[in-house]
């Protein structure tokens, strides 16, 4: 009995730390004089982010969908849907976005997910819907990027997903290279073992569209 309400503390424990170092929202954007972020950043509540007079930076949050500019000099703090800010200012809007898609958390609850969304492979029910169609891909490790369409045979495109193509190590931006994929279609995203499925919404737009609305994970 001692052992199972250890176990059950320890869980609960665990729940917890990964809770409060889940992230929130993702760095789109970083210029001037800034400490705290950089781009592509995933950030939690409670981080603090310094800005310079010529600083600004572009939050993207995941769940509620707001989409942050925030300019001049002063200090932020990131909160569960959106900032506070002293001194610095904050223009802010909503945006599509898949808010119930929650692979961006801390890399324990991202590594226990990603067994369960491999087993879903053979399913073709998307995981996740894209509201830009020039996806932003994440993965870790090297190798040939497959994002291949599977409700219409014959669409596929093979990126080498090496240090040279990939910002901060491991985000690969199709946006780069003018490459959209097509309104309605469902694709499925594979490097080695890693496999995501997801739906390019019917209205989704091509280009460097907010990031938060065509972020696929398959860490």
């Amino acid at each position: 009995m001692k052992s199972l309400c250890a176990a059950v503390v320890a869980l609960v424990a665990f729940t917890g730390v990964a809770a409060a170092q889940s992230p929130v929202a993702v760095v789109e954007d970083v210029q001037g004089q800034v400490t705290g972020v950089e781009f592509m950043d995933y950030v939690a509540p409670g981080a603090i982010i310094k800005m310079g007079p010529d600083g600004k930076v572009v939050l993207g949050y995941m769940k509620s969908c707001r989409r942050e500019t925030i300019t001049g000099a002063g200090t932020v703090v990131v909160g569960a849907a959106e900032s506070t800010a002293q001194l610095s200012a904050i223009a802010a809007g909503n945006v599509q976005c898949d808010s119930g898609h929650s692979q961006l958390l801390d890399r324990q609850v991202r590594e226990s997910a990603a067994s369960v969304i491999r087993g879903l492979g053979d399913d073709a029910s998307p995981q996740v819907t894209l509201y830009g169609r020039s996806p932003v891909v994440e993965a870790t490790g090297r190798g040939k990027l497959v994002v291949e369409r599977l409700d219409v045979k014959g669409e596929r495109y093979d990126v080498n997903f090496t240090a040279a193509s990939l910002t901060r190590g491991k985000f690969y931006d199709f946006a780069r290279t003018g490459t959209a994929l097509q309104p309605g279609g469902t694709y499925a995203a594979s490097l080695g073992s890693q496999r995501v499925i997801f739906l390019v919404d019917p209205a989704a737009v091509p280009g460097s569209s907010p990031i938060i609305g065509r972020l696929v994970s398959l860490e």
